[in-house]
């Protein structure tokens, strides 16, 4: 039997799988003739992108409710090691599996230096299992002896993680019983500095109603058990850190023997094939592919769930000789949420505002509940259906 691996069960990853499975359908190729198999480090495929509302309670959904329906095998367990000259890669349990095709969809993690304090008491709302942490620490707040710092927060990180963390915040301590005080600290000048000069000013201001302080132009040399120590010489007394700054692609691409970019992404063609690593594609955080003549990929669901259905599609096709679809998009939006201040939407590479406040937020709910998910019937047409090599337009 042929054997074609996804590794990762992200947006990436799961869209892999159903694009591969669904071109296997759609070239009529018999039952038994391939087997398309994921690997993932937990069972689940998760809505990473909500991991910074309150409720949870929708953020993760069992592999088997969206891979078993289609056929699609999966195992839980990581990935340790690829080789790409024997076509095989390995897990932490020391199980080894072969392959014909390697689609590599292992997503990205948050960065975290090795700053003192940061790991034993620093928290992050990069995946659920760290999320759900945070979610308790915040509830253990309202039970616990009363401090003048028992409510302040500070988040490092000013980018959209960092912002979206920062506005959901006050509105989830004070749920809580608590009195919010939170601090958005970021090294760049500027908060949203990614986001340019269009919405820059709606951020500002929404960071302004929704109480919340800054401090930019410094970095965070040391974090307590009740506070962090700032480059500024300013310490803040704090109950909560969490950190939001910085991501990579995943330490697998570093086992490929091509270059990487300073994301640690490995470049991919038009098609979603892996330049320089015969029979293998990458999709998602982990590839660095062309989104127009001037734009790379980045890092996010918008690319991420294209990608993986491109590339579930090429990598049958590559298998059985038929013609592969180069992937091209020719938007390009941005949706932030700004807590109760609403949202901002901009579209464009440069980010320009075209809806701010409660119509924008109507969008950013409509994408966070809705479109960025799979069919959740375990239907297999209807996952089969969804996972078609089509282009989404604008939210």
């Amino acid at each position: 039997m042929t054997r074609v691996l996804v590794i990762g069960s992200g947006f990436a990853g799961l869209w892999a799988a159903l694009g591969a499975a669904r071109r296997l359908e759609e070239l009529a190729v018999p039952a038994g003739t391939v087997d398309i198999t994921v690997l993932s480090a937990k069972p689940f495929h998760d809505i990473r992108v909500r991991n910074y509302e309150a409720d949870l309670s929708a953020c993760r959904i069992p592999l088997a409710d969206l891979l078993d329906p289609a056929g699609v095998a999966h195992v839980t367990a990581e990935v340790t090691a690829i080789d790409t000259d024997t076509r095989c890669v390995t897990t932490s349990c020391g199980v080894t599996y072969g392959y014909d095709r390697l689609v590599l969809a292992s997503g990205s993690h948050l960065v975290k230096p090795g700053l003192p304090g940061l790991r034993e008491f620093g928290f992050d709302v990069d995946t659920y299992d760290g999320a759900v942490r945070l979610q308790h620490h915040l509830q253990g707040l309202a039970v616990g002896p009363p401090s003048p710092s028992a409510g302040t927060v500070v988040v490092v990180g000013a980018g959209l993680t960092g912002i979206e963390a920062a506005c959901e915040l006050p509105t989830r301590l004070r749920a809580l019983g608590v009195r919010p005080r939170v601090v958005l600290v970021d090294h760049n000048p500027l908060v949203g500095s990614d986001m340019g000069a269009s919405a820059r000013p709606v951020i500002e201001r929404a960071l302004a109603d929704n109480g919340i302080e800054t401090r930019t132009g410094v970095s965070v040399l040391v974090v307590n058990p009740d506070g962090v120590l700032l480059s500024s010489g300013e310490r803040l007394a704090a109950a909560t850190v969490v950190w939001c700054a910085g991501m990579r692609a995943s330490s697998l691409t570093e086992q490929l023997p091509v270059a990487r970019d300073r994301l640690g992404r490995v470049a991919v063609d038009d098609h979603l094939r892996v330049i320089g690593v015969p029979s293998m594609f990458a999709a998602g955080d982990v590839a660095a592919a062309r989104m127009d003549d001037e734009h790379m990929s980045v890092m996010s669901c918008q690319h991420g769930r294209p990608m993986g259905r491109y590339a579930g599609y090429n990598v049958i096709s590559d298998l059985f000789g038929e013609p592969l679809l180069s992937l091209r998009i020719p938007w390009y939006v941005t949706v932030l949420d700004l807590g109760p201040a609403g949202a901002v939407y901009t579209e464009g590479w440069d980010r320009v505002v075209v809806s701010q406040g409660a119509p924008a937020k109507v969008t950013k709910r409509t994408i966070n509940t809705h479109r960025i998910y799979p069919p959740l019937n375990r239907s297999r047409t209807d996952l089969l259906a969804a996972a078609a090599p089509d282009l989404q337009d604008r939210p």
